[in-house]
């Protein structure tokens, strides 16, 4: 007898696993992703002690413009400010009887911000404005125009062609303004003369200070900094963190610091703005329920006058004969809705929207629930 012996078929055994391993890693990754969704970078929420920009500011004037400066006859002090710029030039007019009718110059202020760790030499954005009656700075060229802050020392030096990106037209019974041609930018137009001085490398206490003060986000950033760098981190306040660098090296530290991943702690909050009919919700407004009815008083008034003609060959006189339609809707077929205490933000908007009004109605909604106490939230108005 013949016996024959069949060789297992294991590649089927072999892929098995494989196909788990890739099944969990899936999954595990979805759930790194799920988990990170509302982690942020501490840098991205919080600033360093001593590491701000510095705003500066300056007067100038700007020449070039195309007989939209302004009238030198009615801003005095444009004109005051061309004379002395020309006598500083050799160019003495000051002491003559000469009446300066130019159009094509303005005074402008200046103003732009200084970057932290600035140094000599460098160049920063300007933002020019027209302070006398000037209708266009477009095309014109800021003369060198020196920028000080607020100790009334110069750091930087502006001058450049604008650009306004705007643009206006007139016609005999209509016009067109797009953007505010008063109004310019010069990019790179000034140069750094001053930087200012910030040492972090030798700093053994800085402070790290929330933009969003809250107990919950400065421990965590506490918690995260003291499990990843050391225990070097100590909440202050709500908004404070103190950072004791001084067995570290503070620049490493810094950057560490700065790229933890952490979950910040918000506010319940409702954000109105009453002139636009802005509504913004935070995730963690909850809301009572209570039940709701809303209804407005609408008063139409319709005009429309019937023309009535006299007969053909006769001696009638065309006359009009007013007819006014007035609908009134008191909003009677407003119901009284139910507005359920919903667990997620979805299901908030979801009620709010199932009442069927507008946002501005709905601004006088929440205003009513905060009276009432059902609004679990801050209500603020802008």
């Amino acid at each position: 007898m013949t016996f024959f012996s069949r060789r297992p078929d294991t590649e089927h055994l072999k892929r098995v696993p494989l196909l788990s391993a890739l099944f969990l890693a899936g999954f595990l990754l979805i759930q790194s992703f799920a988990a990170n969704a509302a982690l942020v970078r501490v840098k991205d929420i919080a600033d360093f002690e001593g590491v701000r920009t510095n705003q500066l500011i300056g007067y100038g004037l700007v020449v070039g413009l195309h007989g939209t400066g302004d009238k030198l006859t009615n801003v005095l002090f444009t004109r005051e400010t061309l004379i002395s710029m020309l006598n500083r030039l050799g160019v003495n007019i000051r002491d003559r009887e000469i009446q300066l009718q130019t159009h094509d110059v303005a005074a402008v202020m200046v103003t732009a911000d200084l970057p932290a760790f600035s140094h000599g030499g460098g160049r920063i954005d300007v933002t020019v404005s027209a302070t006398g009656d000037a209708t266009d700075l477009t095309g014109g060229t800021l003369l060198v125009t020196p920028l000080m802050a607020a100790d009334g020392e110069i750091y930087a030096v502006a001058q450049g062609s604008l650009a306004t990106n705007a643009f206006s037209a007139r016609g005999a019974a209509a016009s067109i303004v797009h953007n505010i041609p008063t109004n310019g930018h010069i990019a790179n137009g000034a140069v750094v003369e001053r930087e200012v001085p910030v040492d972090l490398a030798n700093r053994k206490q800085m402070h790290l200070s929330l933009r969003n003060p809250d107990f919950t986000t400065a421990g965590r950033i506490a918690q995260a900094i003291n499990s990843s760098v050391g225990n070097i981190a100590r909440v202050m306040d709500p908004r404070t963190i103190s950072l004791d660098l001084t067995l570290k090296d503070s620049i490493p530290a810094l950057s560490r610091i700065g790229d933890l991943l952490v979950e910040p702690d918000t506010l319940a909050k409702v954000v109105v703005d009453d002139a636009s009919g802005t509504i913004v919700i935070g995730n963690d407004v909850r809301i009572s329920t209570v039940a709701i009815a809303q209804g407005n008083l609408t008063i139409q008034v319709t005009e429309t006058p019937i023309v009535s003609q006299p007969g053909p060959m006769s001696n009638g006189t065309t006359t009009v004969a007013p007819r006014t339609n007035i609908n009134v809707n008191n909003g009677n077929n407003a119901k009284l809705g139910i507005l359920r205490n919903g667990p997620a933000l979805s299901d908030l908007v979801s009620g709010l929207n199932a009442l069927g009004v507008g946002p501005r109605d709905m601004i006088s909604i929440l205003q009513a629930i905060k009276a009432d106490g059902a609004l679990q939230a801050d209500l603020e108005v802008r």
